[in-house]
């Protein structure tokens, strides 16, 4: 039984991983803000941080797939997409 979550339930929850990971505040977790451009991410950051959302969400990012996601958004709309 899979239960449908609330987009910004998803969202909420990304940032807070995000924030920790990156040691960042949501004031700069704009959609549009690049891993490594806005949040001084590099790429152990962002490979430990794809880890924390597999984990968190029950889901599997492929590496081909992670690459093509590299900012805020693109990362919230993907989970959101494979949790529901």
């Amino acid at each position: 039984m899979n239960t449908i979550v609330d987009p910004s339930v998803i969202a909420a929850r990304i940032k807070t991983i995000l924030m920790d990971k990156l040691g960042v505040e949501e004031t700069v977790l704009a959609q549009d803000a690049s891993f490594t451009s806005d949040l001084g991410a590099d790429s152990l950051d962002v490979l430990e941080t794809f880890t924390a959302l597999e984990k968190e969400f029950g889901i599997r990012i492929p590496d081909e797939t992670a690459e093509k996601l590299t900012t805020v958004g693109s990362v919230i709309d993907h989970i959101i997409e494979h949790t529901n």
